[in-house]
């Protein structure tokens, strides 16, 4: 079976005048991202041979192999290094404990080159457009919470509640605010956003934010000077939205997060001016994660320009690798990995996906590909949580991928309104939470989803502090509240069903293991 994928950032037509994107679910009535340029039929030539036809730099990662002991000997890694200069190429950043270099060279066949060098395991370009040709694809705010919206949830706080509490449904969806009556979570405990900069000024995150721990990564090489790790005019608030579903402090104003008595440490991944993940970068903020004592990773996004990378092509085989190699090495430093799952209401599990939009850099050229061989990076590396959505009714939402053995478990991600409606005095079927300056604004996708079980894990250590990351996972898993198939599924109620559901009331492909317990979390 072959189904379409829609990648992030790109919006298309979809029934019901639903537009979903692989960050960022927009809703009907929110603001939408540019669309990709169109794909052109026929054969074109590798587009990272013509993005190097005038001379302009690309960057690289090359993958040292490695030895008996199981990472890369310095023998072996200097002489790559000299290699990679013999063949023209600049070393920007070793990551020597996992044997990844990452690299700028203008030569078209600089891949090719360093792939036949001896201790070379992989290389591969990381994007398919020069460094210096991008454009301005940034995530907007779905939108603002508005002044009348803020005092009307003012007035309905119940005591011991934030201002904006009441509009919360995602809180009581998963007993958070049951939760929060016995631990807010362990400021020994810190969550790293890799995600957009954090503005670590807003008052519902200032409190809990983790500086030491953050860093821009943009280029792959970590920066801490001039807080690197803020949003900067005209980015994407994706970011800050993720940091404040997961540790807004429980302060009396604002909203709350899932695990709002636990640190949050900015790791900037996404580039500014276009929205876009490259390996290099996100290498980069796993590496800082494990080295700086981050306990879990958020990762709401997919490793551009690939959709879905392919162990079948050089180039993608290497960032498979690469990235592979980082959530690894967070995972054996102790942190816990969850990423988002996607929005394109996909089936994860099939045995080939139609992805007509790949790579989203340069011009997309339609592919058909094989899921034995094509990883989401980094979703579906081995050892990372994987999130699916769910809205306020507390079935899978209407944009949420899917996937027997493919999703681990479940989390609120929001939905349209007229979908999943909240129960009074919650109004937005989407979820709410921070956005820079000092706002608050609502949002919806996968992306929202992963932030709440990043804080559930969080709540998780807190409660056990000396626990490996494979038993917070286990835990994580274990405290969930099993959740049946719902069959059949039809979303918008038009007597078609939407998709199919495969697996059993304790593990299947819309809920994985079941909804996330933040209650349980604390108390077992």
């Amino acid at each position: 079976m072959t189904a379409p994928f829609t990648r992030s950032r790109r919006v298309l037509a979809l029934p019901l005048g639903m537009a979903v994107a692989s960050a960022v679910a927009f809703l009907p009535g929110t603001a939408s991202a540019q669309p990709d340029a169109a794909a052109q039929p026929g054969s074109p030539v590798s587009p990272v041979v013509s993005a190097l036809a005038d001379g302009t730099s690309m960057s690289y990662v090359v993958n040292v192999r490695s030895g008996q002991a199981g990472s890369p000997s310095a023998k072996t890694s200097a002489y790559v290094k000299r290699a990679i200069a013999e063949a023209g190429g600049t070393v920007v950043i070793a990551y020597d404990r996992i044997g990844v270099i990452v690299v700028h060279a203008s030569d078209a066949d600089f891949a090719e080159k360093i792939r036949a060098v001896r201790g070379v395991a992989s290389a591969g370009a990381t994007r398919t457009a020069p460094l210096s040709a991008q454009s301005d694809d940034a995530v907007e705010a779905d939108r603002p919470l508005t002044a009348a919206e803020a005092k009307q949830a003012a007035g309905q706080a119940a005591a011991g509640q934030d201002e904006l509490e009441p509009l919360q449904w995602d809180l009581p969806a998963i007993k958070a605010d049951k939760a929060h009556e016995v631990s807010l979570g362990s400021s020994k405990v810190t969550v790293g956003v890799l995600d957009s900069g954090v503005d670590d000024t807003h008052p519902d995150i200032a409190p809990n934010f983790d500086a030491k721990a953050s860093a821009s990564c943009l280029g792959g090489v970590p920066v801490q000077k001039d807080n690197a790790w803020r949003p900067v005019s005209g980015e994407s608030d994706h970011g800050m939205h993720v940091a404040g579903t997961i540790a807004a402090a429980k302060n009396g104003t604002g909203v709350t997060g899932v695990a709002p008595g636990v640190k949050v440490a900015s790791l900037k991944v996404a580039e500014p001016a276009t929205g876009m993940y490259y390996t290099e970068a996100v290498v980069c903020g796993f590496m800082w994660a494990a080295d700086h004592g981050v306990d879990v990773t958020n990762s709401s996004y997919y490793t551009d320009p690939w959709l879905f990378n392919c162990t079948t092509d050089d180039d993608q085989k290497a960032l498979v690798d690469a990235v592979g190699r980082a959530t690894r090495y967070a995972e054996r430093k102790g942190a816990v990995n969850v990423a988002a799952a996607g929005n394109a209401e996909t089936d994860l599990s099939q045995d080939e996906i139609v992805d007509d939009s790949s790579p989203d850099d340069t011009t997309p050229v339609p592919r058909t590909i094989k899921t034995k061989d094509c990883l989401d990076l980094p979703s579906q590396l081995p050892g990372v949580v994987t999130v699916s959505a769910t809205g306020a009714k507390g079935i899978k939402s209407s944009y949420s991928n899917y996937g027997k053995g493919v999703i681990d478990i479940a989390a609120p991600g929001g939905d349209s309104t007229k979908f999943q409606k909240p129960d009074a005095p919650a109004t937005d079927g989407r979820i709410l939470s921070t956005l820079p300056g000092g706002k608050f604004g609502y949002k919806a996708g996968t992306s929202m989803a992963s932030p709440h079980a990043a804080g559930v894990a969080a709540l998780v250590k807190s409660a056990h502090p000396h626990a490996s990351s494979a038993m917070v996972k286990a835990l994580l898993y274990g405290e969930a509240d099993a959740m049946k198939c719902t069959d059949p599924y039809d979303i918008d109620g038009d007597g078609k069903v939407d998709a199919v559901c495969e697996g059993g009331k304790n593990k299947n492909g819309f809920y994985g293991v079941g909804m996330i317990d933040a209650l349980d979390a604390v108390r077992k």
